[in-house]
């Protein structure tokens, strides 16, 4: 039985996904030495997650991960010492390889290919790719769909040869359509469901939010597209009406460690906002009246707590959009310069849940797009059902820890 197992993931939704999976596993293999290796970024995902080796090297690339979006953005991250980064990273993973144990790739083909040339067992849940993106959704892409059309899968070939090799233990993936496409490839995939889905509190609502519909403001969580972003949003809903329900609108936004407060506070001034009282029971950091008399709430780490509580989201995200939407809570997306949340992403994210997040061409067609959906609770509830299918239901960490154990930590090698 391994005592080692060493995590790689590669970007900030992997994080979240392996911390979880981690901690599911933390209660049934206490004994177990636990190592991450965050390939993209600094690993802010792992912080405050006691007991964990950190591998390295790491550091933030100008894409922030997204090399794939553009040339551009792969050559200014090539510029920025990828190539180096990565031989070193591969350096890292052999030598914890050699003391024994076993890898879990979290994520798509690179964490996955270190994982088969660690040389030691290893275990796959793969992340981004799903077969509803070519299989259905709103933005057709003919020539996309062509090629996964005969590939029968959004995985490639070569990512199917190292989820069936024989030193990979489990190979889980996001949904059932998926797992199904690649059992037909001759790999044993499951989907045991989405990490992404738990540590959500239960509960109802707070009293004070009784006639209110919160809109969730999510601009991504990496600067300075974060602060782009939310000038945008802002500026969209500049352009709608206020919620008549006591006249203004309830705005709330949650953020990780970037934007800065100070940096945020700037941004918000200079968008006409002006400090307020901060509610009781909100659990906001602080609260800001806009120039049409709405309410923002700022909360750094408050995205789990409130994001339950959204009538809708206005988002420039990857990962805390698809948890808004596996939620119920449908989402209006306005894709922006990136280098993460450019139009192409925005495209294939809202292909891949079923159109349970649209994307706005502008602010103005944002605004509109907002007036309907807030208007119409049966459109909302229609929205809402279909991202929760295309999510999953919570859960999916223990799930996977039980199998992390069975199957990979319980092999031989």
């Amino acid at each position: 039985m391994a005592d080692r197992l060493l995590v790689l993931s590669n970007g900030h939704g992997e994080d979240l996904i392996a911390r979880r999976i981690l901690e599911a596993l933390e209660h049934r293999r206490p004994d177990l030495e636990r190592a991450v290796l965050p390939l993209v970024g600094e690993g802010d995902g792992f912080a405050g997650l006691d007991g964990l080796e950190r591998l390295g090297p790491v550091a933030r690339l100008p894409s922030g991960g997204f090399s794939n979006q553009s040339l551009g953005a792969l050559l200014r991250d090539l510029s920025a010492g990828l190539l180096a980064r990565t031989v070193a990273q591969r350096r890292a993973v052999r030598r914890w390889a050699r003391d024994g144990g076993a890898v879990l790739a979290v994520g798509d083909l690179l964490p996955l290919l270190l994982a088969w040339d660690s040389g030691r067992p290893y275990g796959f849940v793969g992340t981004p790719k799903s077969d509803y993106t070519w299989r259905s959704g709103p933005g057709r892409s003919p020539l996309a769909d062509r090629v996964h059309g005969c590939k029968d899968s959004e995985w490639d070939p070569w990512e199917w040869a190292l989820m069936g090799h024989r030193r990979c233990r489990l190979c889980a993936c996001r949904d059932g359509l998926t797992a199904r496409g690649l059992r037909r490839h001759g790999v044993n995939a499951l989907a045991p469901g989405n990490p992404m889905m738990d540590g959500f509190p239960g509960g109802p609502a707070p009293a004070w939010l009784a006639g209110q519909q919160p809109l969730l403001l999510l601009p991504g969580s990496r600067d300075p597209e974060a602060r782009g972003n939310l000038q945008r949003l802002l500026g969209a809903l500049a352009h709608s009406r206020p919620h008549p329900v006591g006249g203004r609108r309830l705005l709330l936004l949650p953020t990780g460690r970037q934007p800065s407060g100070d940096d945020l506070a700037a941004l918000l001034r200079e968008a006409g906002f002006s400090p307020q009282a901060i509610p009781a029971d909100s659990g906001a950091a602080s609260a800001w009246q806009g120039p049409a008399g709405d309410l923002l709430l700022h909360g750094p780490g408050r995205f789990s707590r409130w994001a339950p509580w959204a009538t809708a989201a206005l988002a420039c995200a990857g990962t805390a959009t698809e948890q808004c939407v596996g939620l119920g809570v449908p989402a209006l997306s306005l894709p922006g310069p990136g280098p993460q949340f450019q139009a192409g992403f925005a495209r294939r994210q809202s292909r891949l849940l079923g159109g349970a997040v649209a994307v706005c061409s502008d602010g103005a067609d944002l605004a509109a797009r907002l007036e309907r959906l807030l208007a119409d609770p049966e459109l909302r509830r229609r929205l809402g059902t279909r991202g929760r299918r295309r999510m999953g239901p919570a859960g999916g960490s223990e799930r996977l820890a039980e199998l992390i154990a069975g199957r990979l930590l319980a092999a031989p090698a």
